[in-house]
């Protein structure tokens, strides 16, 4: 009898114990109001709330609640935000990081393994205003509205025909030199961003062949006329799906004239309706006295041996590499990886004049609907002296395993459409003369060592 009264006895501290450990894991469980809206509001709600581009609002409990289970998947595995490069490699500070800390990862995930409680309504934080379902992004990241908007002409696109590149132009609307400092382009309107698939702004030069990048090779070529630099077209901008802004380098900036205009080259494809499409791009530009003295340029580097030469076998997975020598001393200020549905990794690595290998960055699973622009810290981004090569590899996936993969029976080239494919690493560059170069160089050198001793 003793003994079954010790066993009830023991088995009721069990119990009683069990049942303490589940309220004091109730009790410490992050809840929606307390601990999971100020992460939404933060890195979510730009997107996710009504009538926006995500598919989904995770404004309130009850439109968030029943995604518990996908929410957690997405963040556990760093799909959601769309920020996919490496943590593990390269430069890891950025102006524009949007993703989620480790901590805020763990606390959404605890929040769905608890059951997603709501918690108490009156630990909401205040709510943040809707935002327009087309709005600027410079905007929303507290930027102000752009100083000149220049849209382009629509197009009509019909519900099913082939992809169209439309190529209209605009003026630019000044009457004096002004410099840019940031620069974005987005979709005309909202269905617009079903359809355009990439949208990059030239520039129709007025007589300015310094806005023309001559800092880098592929190979021997030819000295370039005057005449020859003033007609080409460079690049002011280049948009694709998901992208937000080019913000340039403090004291950087891209220089427009009176007279020269917009050259648009849009890629549009079809979506099953009728939709008609353009778009716009918005410039900020530096207050008057305030020019910078350094251009930015927009360089796609490529990952191709042969530049528009491209082999991807019907189920396969394959690789190419692309070499670019930098002929100045430069600094790298972003970096956007660009492919189409079968791209799966890029790496961009320099390879220095004496032989050493630096990984500046790594998009090891790119996702096409995102085309994110990663802008690196002015204090953390690569500098590199001339000579240095920079080295683009990409991986590409054309196999079942794929969920993009249009048909993984094809062979694969290089090519405009979606259904073909690239390899662009996308980067702005500044151009350092050696005395700059050895100066930012020490200062640097100080500031670590500051940093150090301040920590000792």
């Amino acid at each position: 009898m003793r003994r079954v009264l010790m066993a009830a006895s023991f088995g009721g501290v069990i119990l009683f114990a069990a049942a303490a450990s589940a309220q004091t894991s109730t009790a410490a469980a992050p809840t929606f109001s307390k601990d999971i809206a100020p992460i939404f509001q933060a890195k979510c709600q730009a997107c996710h709330q009504p009538n926006s581009i995500a598919p989904m609002s995770l404004i309130s409990f009850a439109e968030s609640r029943p995604w518990a289970r996908s929410i957690k998947n997405r963040v556990s595995t760093r799909q959601m935000p769309p920020w996919h490069i490496d943590q593990s490699v390269g430069v890891q500070k950025f102006q524009n990081d949007m993703s989620l800390t480790q901590k805020q990862i763990d606390t959404i995930v605890a929040w769905v393994d608890a059951g997603a409680p709501q918690g108490d309504p009156k630990d909401l934080p205040k709510p943040l205003p809707l935002s327009n379902d087309n709005e600027w992004q410079g905007v929303k990241d507290g930027f102000g509205p752009p100083d000149i908007v220049v849209k382009s002409s629509e197009y009509k696109m019909p519900a099913n025909h082939q992809d169209v590149w439309y190529r209209p132009s605009n003026d630019l609307p000044i009457t004096e030199p002004r410099w840019v400092r940031m620069v974005e382009i987005r979709p005309s309107n909202l269905k617009a961003r079903k359809t355009i698939h990439h949208s990059i702004a030239y520039l129709l030069l007025n007589d300015d062949p310094d806005a023309v990048n001559q800092g880098t090779a592929n190979g021997p070529a030819p000295a370039a006329s005057r005449e020859d630099l003033v007609a080409r077209r460079p690049q002011l901008m280049e948009w694709a799906i998901g992208k937000g802004y080019d913000r340039f380098r403090e004291g950087t900036g891209k220089l427009i004239l009176p007279g020269e205009k917009i050259s648009w080259d849009q890629h549009i494809h079809a979506v099953g309706e009728e939709v008609s499409s353009g778009s716009e791009i918005g410039l900020w530009l530096y207050p008057k006295g305030q020019e910078p003295k350094k251009r930015s340029y927009l360089i796609g580097f490529t990952g191709l041996r042969e530049r528009g030469f491209l082999d991807i076998p019907p189920n396969s997975l394959s690789f190419t590499e692309g070499f670019t020598v930098l002929k100045e001393n430069t600094i790298i200020t972003n970096f956007q990886p660009h492919f189409h549905l079968r791209g799966k990794a890029m790496q961009v690595e320099a390879i220095l004049p004496d032989g050493a290998r630096q990984i500046i960055s790594y998009v090891g699973n790119f996702n096409f609907n995102w085309m994110t622009n990663y802008i690196y810290d002015d204090d953390a981004a690569p500098v590199f002296p001339k000579g240095t090569v920079i080295h683009v590899s990409a991986w590409y996936d054309n196999t079942r395993n794929n969920p993009t993969n249009p048909d993984p029976e094809q062979w694969v080239g290089y090519g405009d459409r979606t259904v073909d494919e690239m390899a662009h690493a996308w980067m702005n560059v500044v151009y350092l003369d050696d005395a700059e170069y050895k100066a930012l160089l020490a200062e640097r050198k100080a500031k670590t060592t500051t940093e150090r001793d301040q920590k000792q």
